[in-house]
């Protein structure tokens, strides 16, 4: 995959991520997009270092697709653990 398809599938993988942990973020939805994108290219060099999983030029690999939500998932996390205001 190029560059351009990280980072769209980021973009769609961070949205994904904001759907299943709904909630306020400090960052907002340029925040939320750009750790959408950075949570795409660790989980995909978490999958492809450590689970030997290797990144496919497909863009429909269900593989990647999991890699890239459970980064932005875990960013989110993260960020909002880090930055975020308790709920009200």
């Amino acid at each position: 995959m190029t560059i351009i398809s990280w980072i769209i599938l980021g973009l769609l993988a961070g949205a994904i991520a904001k759907f299943l942990l709904p909630g306020r973020d400090p960052g907002g939805l340029i925040g939320t997009t750009l750790i959408g994108v950075a949570g795409a290219f660790i989980g995909g060099w978490i999958s492809a270092r450590w689970l030997d999983h290797s990144i496919t030029k497909d863009f429909y690999d269900g593989a990647t697709w999991a890699a890239a939500i459970g980064g932005s998932l875990v960013l989110l996390v993260a960020y909002r653990l880090l930055f975020g205001h308790s709920r009200d």
